[in-house]
């Protein structure tokens, strides 16, 4: 994903599921934009990092594309998660099915609470959180999902770190300070609501 702008990569999932509801062959710059809701010369740009131009007056080929941006996201191989904080939110994801078929196995749940340790929870037994590290090794868990209360994440988030874990997805609402080299996409539900909130609000508010 070298090079390629951070706005464009928000964009490229959108295109993957765009590009799966497509029943052609082709598919042209036009129709993809009209799928994704954006303008047609912001699709062409964004898929020329990719090396991806399309053939003029032909369009992109479905198939080719798909794999271009799988490829480009590095979904064309299996990832291993690992979900800390079996909480309602933790226990939720899993329990999701969708996860495996588009390449993410959940192969690790952990928490504190000695309650929930030795609970099964997606077909997955819950382990403490002292054995993350072992985990981490042994399975080659790669994407760690923080799910814990926010008084909770930073140590998790360190924990994660320092166990070899690079990538971090994190729900809970509150800002992680992680090393150099290690991504984190935060999920703030409370923040989408606001921002929900602010449209109902612009749309009902008198001119």
């Amino acid at each position: 994903m070298k090079g390629i702008p951070p706005a464009t990569v928000n964009r490229l999932p959108l295109y993957l599921r765009c590009l799966a509801e497509c029943d052609t062959q082709t598919v042209s710059s036009e129709r993809l934009a009209d799928l994704a809701k954006v303008n047609s010369a912001k699709v062409r740009k964004d898929l020329s990092f990719l090396g991806s131009y399309g053939t003029r007056g032909v369009g992109y080929d479905v198939a080719h594309l798909t794999y271009q941006i799988e490829r480009a996201m590095g979904l064309t191989k299996d990832w291993a998660v690992a979900i800390v904080g079996i909480g309602n939110l933790g226990s939720a994801l899993a329990a999701y099915g969708g996860f495996s078929e588009k390449g993410f196995a959940v192969l690790g749940l952990f928490d504190s609470d000695p309650a929930k340790i030795g609970t099964s929870v997606g077909g997955r037994k819950v382990e403490a959180l002292s054995k993350l590290e072992d985990a981490v090794k042994k399975r080659g868990l790669s994407i760690g999902v923080v799910t814990t209360p926010a008084s909770a994440a930073q140590e998790v988030a360190d924990r994660l770190t320092a166990a070899g874990i690079t990538s971090i997805l994190n729900f809970a609402p509150t800002v992680l300070h992680v090393p150099d080299g290690v991504s984190v996409r935060r999920v703030d539900l409370s923040t989408e609501l606001q921002i929900c909130s602010y449209y109902l609000n612009s749309v009902s508010a008198p001119t």
